[in-house]
């Protein structure tokens, strides 16, 4: 179970290199970003059914951004 479930899904402000969503949801999850990161692109590079640009996209556009 992530430890930060009750948080919400948010952008990392402090974990991020593009948008924050990988450092977002590693937070989430209680993983490692750098992990959710490799994972992310092995998963939209080995699966042709998973637009991974598009998805990554959408959660930058949808997630909330974390306060300061």
């Amino acid at each position: 179970m992530p430890k930060n479930v009750g948080m919400g899904l948010l952008l990392s402000n402090d974990d991020r290199m593009l948008a924050g969503v990988c450092g977002g949801i590693a937070k989430w999850l209680g993983w490692s970003s750098t992990l959710v990161r490799v994972a992310y692109v092995l998963v939209s590079i080995l699966s042709a059914a998973f637009p991974g640009i598009l998805v990554y996209v959408i959660l930058w556009i949808l997630m909330p951004r974390e306060r300061a």
